[in-house]
C-alpha cells in the first residue's frame, strides 16, 4: 500500500511554470481557433463545442496533477485532453474524421479520450461522468493508492440529479474525487441564475453535503492552480472530495450553430478585457519572465498550429472497416445476433 505524503500544495508558480502554462494556454486557444476555421469551411465533422476562454482551468488544475490521476470531462473538453498531454495534431485530425485522429475517428470533438494520461474520456450527456469519477476514486481507494480523481463539468450540469448523487456518494464514502465547475453562466443559451435558487450553483450546495467549497478565479491560472492543489491534498491523504467553481466565461456561442445572440451588449468585451491568456502573460512579466521568452513561445505555438493542420488535413480518412475495432473486447459485434 502506498503511505500518502502530508498535505502540501504550493500556492504560486514560478517563472519557468508561468513560461510553460502561458505557453501550453496559447496552444490551447491555436487548437481551438484552427477547429473554429476548420469547422467553417467544412473540414470538422459535426458540430464543436469551443472552449476559448477557459484554458486557465484545464491548465492550472493540471498543474496539480500527476500522470496516473484521473480526469473526466464534458463535451466541451478539448483543452482537459491537450492539458493531459494530446497533441494539435491527433485532436484536429480527430475533429477531421481522420485515422490518425486521437481516438482514430471514433470520438470526434465531442468525446476526446487520452487514457495513457488518466483523461478517461469527455461525455456528451450532461452530468453522466460525475458517478463514473467516484468509481474512478473508489478504485484508488480500494487499491491503496493515493490517485484522485477530477471531474469537470459546466454550471448546467449542477441541476442535475447525477451532480447531487455524486456529491452525496462522495461525501459518504469520502472519496478522492474533485468537484471542478467551469461556471461560463450560461447552460447552453439560458443564464444559470434565472433557473437556480442559488447565486453559486456548485458552491453554494456543497455544504449540503458537508464537502468544503472553494470560489475561485477561473481565469488565473495560478489561482486555479492553488485551489485545486489544496483540494488534491486533501484526498490524497483520505480526507475526501472537494468541490471547486471556477468562474470563467466562453468566448463563443454554446456550440458552433450558436451565434451567442442572448448575451447583454458589452459582456463579451467585458470578459476579453481578463482574456486568461493575457493576464498569464501578464504575470509571467512580473516573475521574471521576459518579453523575448513569451514572445517566443508564441513563434513556436503558431509553428504547431501551422504545422498540425497540414498534418491533420493531409492524414488518411478513417477506413470503415475500423468502425468495430475497440468497440467490443473481441473486435466486433457479431455476438449481438
Amino acid at each position: 500500500m502506498t503511505v500518502p505524503a502530508e498535505p502540501t500544495a504550493a500556492t504560486t508558480l514560478d517563472a519557468e511554470e508561468l513560461l510553460r502554462a502561458y505557453e501550453l494556454m496559447r496552444l490551447i486557444r491555436g487548437v481551438e481557433k484552427a477547429a473554429h476555421d476548420l469547422f467553417l469551411k467544412g473540414l470538422v465533422k459535426g458540430t464543436t463545442h469551443l472552449a476559448a476562454g477557459h484554458e486557465a482551468v484545464a491548465v492550472g488544475a493540471d498543474l496539480a496533477l500527476r500522470d496516473n490521476d484521473y480526469v473526466f470531462a464534458t463535451y466541451r473538453g478539448h483543452h482537459h485532453a491537450m492539458a493531459r498531454g494530446a497533441t494539435p495534431t491527433e485532436c484536429l485530425a480527430e475533429l477531421m474524421s481522420k485515422a490518425t485522429g486521437l481516438n482514430k475517428a471514433k470520438g470526434g470533438s465531442m468525446h476526446l479520450t487520452k487514457a495513457d494520461r488518466g483523461m478517461l474520456g469527455s461525455y456528451a450527456i450532461v452530468g453522466s461522468h460525475l458517478p463514473i469519477a467516484c468509481g474512478a476514486a473508489w478504485s484508488a481507494k480500494l487499491r491503496g493508492t493515493d490517485q484522485v480523481a477530477v471531474a469537470y463539468f459546466g454550471d448546467g450540469a449542477t441541476n442535475i440529479g447525477a451532480f447531487h448523487e455524486s456529491l452525496n456518494l462522495a461525501a459518504v464514502w469520502k472519496l478522492p474525487v474533485l468537484f471542478v465547475c467551469e461556471n461560463n453562466f450560461y447552460m447552453e443559451y439560458t443564464p444559470i441564475r434565472s433557473v437556480t435558487a442559488t447565486d453559486n450553483p456548485a458552491a453554494d450546495r456543497a455544504g449540503a453535503h458537508q464537502i468544503p467549497a472553494e470560489i475561485v478565479d477561473g481565469n488565473d491560472v495560478e489561482a486555479v492552480y492553488a485551489t485545486v492543489a489544496a483540494g488534491v491534498a486533501r484526498a490524497r491523504i483520505g480526507d475526501g472530495p472537494t468541490v471547486i467553481e471556477a468562474q470563467t466565461y466562453r468566448h463563443y456561442g454554446h456550440s458552433r450553430t450558436d451565434p451567442a445572440k442572448y448575451r447583454p451588449e458589452g459582456e463579451l468585451e467585458e470578459w476579453l478585457e481578463r482574456d486568461p491568456l493575457d493576464l498569464a502573460r501578464k504575470l509571467a512579466t512580473e516573475r521574471g519572465v521576459s518579453t523575448d521568452d513569451l514572445d517566443a513561445a508564441d513563434r513556436r505555438v503558431d509553428s504547431q498550429i501551422d504545422a498540425a493542420i497540414a498534418e491533420a488535413s493531409a492524414a488518411p480518412d478513417a477506413d470503415p472497416a475500423e468502425a468495430l475495432a475497440d468497440v467490443w473486447a473481441d473486435g466486433g459485434a457479431a455476438w449481438r445476433t
